[in-house]
């Protein structure tokens, strides 16, 4: 088939490289113009483009796909399907309309159980026992067209939103490889979405990474799983934010407060939850590099307990933030201590020059 690509990011380097492998013509690659990055503000090439550069086909990019100019350019390329994968910008019903097969979404998860939109692997804090990609015939909707094809892989517990991604990425290019000669054959049966039982995935944010104890280890655990490598989960420690990059739910029995250390070995140290413990295995500490637990336990004294190591959550730059009253007695004791020393000194040195004085001044009057 003579088909005619548009994507943008690396999610959408798999289709098209197995396209390309499964011996389909390219005619033509459509994706985000080049972005400036990095200090240097050096215009970079989306990866598809790379991709497509590698191959030798053209590349299109324009800023806004709707424009007459932009359609009259599409127009030059003969295409008998318009395949999407991640592009960026939606496609107007001129531009739906002007293939043969018209254009196939590869949309990364399964609807219409799983969000519609820019959805992101299912790793995170819902109870996801498989994952997917779905293969759409376009409409001028949202990821709202018929289903015609899906395919599916199970989520591991070993699975973050990074290696899903990857593994989604391969699996794209395999759905949508094995859909074409189906779509060909005319034995794909389109699959209406049903409205009721679907919804759009929310835009993901660095607020959403902030670790709630009080929830179950379990439900932390896949939290940072769906969170890696962003925005990240974290937490605090002393005053400085603590990205938790990877964790191991324990069914600990324990009676202390969520968020209390409750033990500390050379690997690792474990963090109550409201049920069960989350078992740190590697962190990054605020203005440190990512390392395994071992690593930074080398540097950093972490003890069990909510009065030597406080709370993991406690923000001490917060003033709103709680401490607790064994924290607030050690406090208090501490800062009795200190001064109590400052004025001894002050006396002692008073008495020793007052001393002094009576004894020379008198001699050398």
């Amino acid at each position: 088939m003579q088909i005619v690509f548009m994507g943008t990011p690396d999610f959408a380097v798999g289709a098209l490289e197995a396209l390309i492998t499964q011996g389909h013509e390219i005619t033509a690659v459509v994706t985000q113009p080049d972005k400036p990055k990095g200090r240097s503000k050096e215009l970079q090439f989306p990866p598809v483009k790379e991709c497509a550069v590698k191959h030798g086909i053209p590349v299109f990019q324009p800023r806004r796909i709707k424009t007459p100019e932009a359609i009259e350019e599409l127009k030059k390329y003969p295409a008998d399907i318009y395949i999407v994968a991640a592009f960026g910008q939606i496609l107007s019903q001129e531009i739906l309309d002007l293939p043969k097969y018209g254009c196939l979404n590869i949309h990364a998860s399964l609807l219409p159980k799983l969000p519609r939109g820019i959805s992101y692997p299912e790793s995170d804090h819902r109870r996801r026992a498989e994952t997917g990609v779905t293969i759409m015939q376009m409409n001028a909707g949202l990821d709202t067209g018929d289903m015609l094809y899906r395919k599916k892989i199970p989520i591991t517990s070993e699975d973050t939103f990074e290696t899903l991604h990857d593994k989604l990425m391969v699996l794209g290019g395999e759905a949508i490889t094995e859909a074409l000669p189906l779509l060909e054959a005319g034995k794909l049966v389109p699959e209406k979405q049903d409205d009721t039982k679907t919804c759009y995935a929310a835009l993901i944010t660095k607020e959403m990474g902030k670790l709630d104890f009080t929830k179950t280890a379990a439900e932390l655990d896949r939290l940072i799983r769906g969170l890696t490598p962003w925005p990240s989960a974290y937490t605090h420690y002393h005053g400085k934010q603590l990205k938790i990059w990877k964790a191991i739910p324990m069914a600990t029995a324990h009676k202390e407060a969520p968020g209390t250390i409750l033990t500390v070995n050379k690997d690792s140290f474990e963090v109550a939850a409201s049920e069960g413990s989350l078992k740190v295995m590697e962190l990054q500490l605020e203005g440190k590099k990512r390392m395994t637990t071992h690593d930074f336990l080398l540097g950093v004294k972490v003890q069990p307990g909510r009065a030597s190591g406080r709370a993991l959550g406690y923000d001490e730059t917060k003033s709103n933030d709680r401490v607790s009253g064994v924290d607030r007695k050690e406090t208090f004791v501490c800062t009795v201590a200190i001064t109590d020393m400052v004025i001894i000194g002050i006396l002692l040195i008073f008495w020793y020059w007052s001393d002094w004085y009576c004894v020379w001044v008198p001699a050398h009057w």
